[in-house]
Formats: C-alpha cells, structure tokens, sequence
C-alpha cells in the first residue's frame, strides 16, 4: 500500500528533533565470506560432478592391463531467483513532508532490506543444513552421516549430535581429513573456518584462543591453535537461526556457490494517473551447495 501523508503525520509539521529507528550501524557482509560468487548470463547453471577412477590392480604376467571408465555423477542446477522490493509514496506526502531524513532517505533503508535478505538467503543453506526437506545433487541435506557418494556413503555430519567444544572439533578435523572422493579414494581436504552463531562466539574464542588446553588443569598445549588448524579464523553469523549448532568450512573447491545473474539495482519512477513516486530494488542470483565436503557440522546436543 502507498505511504500516504497518513503514515507519518508528525513529519508534517515543524519542531521535530529527529527520527530514530532508521539509523543503526550495518554488519559487514558475511555471506561472500563463505560462498564462492561467480557471474552467469543464463536462465541457470548446471555443475555436473566426474566421477574419475579407482585404485590400480595388479597385472598379471601375460594378461591384459584392467581399464576403468569415468562417469558423471550428480548434477546440480542453480535456477536463478528474482528478489525484489519497493515503495510507492504518494504526491502528496512527498511534497508536504518538511524532513530529509524521513523522504529521501528511504532508499538507503531499501538498500539495508535487501543486503538483509541477501545475508538470510545464504545463511539458510546452513540453518536448514539438517532438514531433509532440503537435498542436494545426491538426494540428501547438506549435512548428513550418510551422504550417497559411488563407492557408498560419507558423513559431513558429527557421529553423535554434540555442542561446541575442543574434542568435537578435533574430531570434525579428523573426518575432514579422513574425507574420500567419490570413488573412495582419499583427497587432501583442509578446515579452513569455523562458522558460528552469536551464542556460540565467546565459548569458541576460549576454545581456539587459549595457549593451553580450555577448561582442563593439564599442561597441555591447544593443539587447534598451534597447528593453525583454522587459518581463516572464526565467523561469527547472526543469521545462523541455531543457537547451539555450528559449521566448519572446508577448502574443497565448488563447493558452496552463488551464481549472480543480476546485480542489485535502484529504479525509481511516476504513476502518471496518480502523481505516485514508484520505487523498487531487485537482484537476480541463485546459492546452494555442489559438493557436500564443502562443510562439516554438529547441529548441537
């Protein structure tokens, strides 16, 4: 519906010190710091996995070499989605409101929705990691102990549900780099970054930041910081809607992906019949996950 002269009647009058609610501090973007960004001109883009081949076999004296094949593995589609936003103020509104801070200033507060929803869109990949409601190219969530790969299934996903702690996260560490290729054969797969959300900051930095083991009286080194375990640091995500699960990022390639299709915009037009100012913002993209080794989780006890 219009803003109308009626949804801010006092901007209609002198005396007013200042409008507050429209001018709080924005978080920096945290979405890119995780998805790999790449620019598409088409309707969608399809990522078609290769299955390569397996381990050698011993030749015998006299008889043929063995052969393998390559084949194509999972297929996954990113349909690009239209999101958008707008405005319509009317004539008069815009020509008896007396602030500045109040008319023309509604298109930065557009632009802050529309970061906002942006940040939403991604940081759902991981809050809705866990559902099954929500498949990949294999048919499963993002965060499974029984993702279908050729030679049978992996896990992405911690053994047993548990919260953050310092054992939990050497044991994510070691099923990253224990991590397999499709055809079981063993892949240099690296932590790169623990992503968490609010709740979870502080208990993670005393977990990652302490010299000695946290919360134990052994003199005993943290080995997750000595070894730089994670070189990328931590992310704290306020989108993250789960208090108490949290996610490691890898360095597998391909992984998690957005495909901008277009880029945000700012259009801004007149209802001849009305006099009505017309205002909308709207970006073209699509995200997901190609390759479930890109993160391993704990949804939390």
């Amino acid at each position: 519906m219009p803003i109308t002269t009626g949804n801010h009647p006092t901007a209609l009058w002198p005396g007013v010190h200042d409008f507050f609610g429209a001018k709080y501090k924005e978080k920096p973007e945290i979405w890119r710091q995780i998805f790999e960004v790449n620019p598409s001109k088409k309707k969608f883009e399809r990522v078609v996995e290769i299955k390569g081949f397996g381990l050698p076999v011993i030749k015998q004296e006299g008889a043929p070499i063995s052969y393998d094949t390559e084949l194509q593995g999972d297929v996954k589609d990113y349909l690009h989605v239209v999101y958008g936003l707008g405005y319509i103020v009317t004539e008069e509104e815009l020509s008896d409101n007396l602030y500045e801070q109040v008319s023309p200033a509604r298109a930065g507060r557009l632009a802050f929705s529309m970061r906002q929803g942006k940040e939403v869109v991604h940081a759902n990949i991981f809050n809705n990691g866990f559902d099954s409601n929500f498949v990949g190219a294999n048919g499963v969530e993002l965060f499974s102990t029984a993702q279908v790969t050729e030679d049978g299934t992996q896990s992405n996903h911690i053994a047993t549900a548990a919260d953050l702690s310092e054992t939990v996260l050497e044991d994510l560490v070691v099923q990253i780099r224990n991590a397999n290729n499709s055809k079981g054969l063993t892949i240099a797969l690296e932590p790169e970054m623990l992503i968490i959300p609010v709740d979870l900051e502080f208990e993670a930095r005393r977990i990652l930041d302490s010299l000695l083991q946290n919360d134990t009286a052994n003199n005993a080194i943290n080995v997750l910081r000595s070894s730089g375990v994670f070189p990328k640091g931590i992310l704290v995500n306020p989108y993250l809607t789960d208090v108490d699960a949290f996610f490691i990022q890898t360095d597998a390639p391909e992984a998690l992906t957005t495909f901008q299709r277009w880029e945000r915009e700012f259009v801004m037009d007149n209802d001849f019949g009305t006099g009505n100012a017309l205002a909308k913002s709207q970006e073209r993209y699509s995200t997901g996950w190609t390759d479930f080794r890109g993160a391993y989780a704990s949804p939390g006890a």
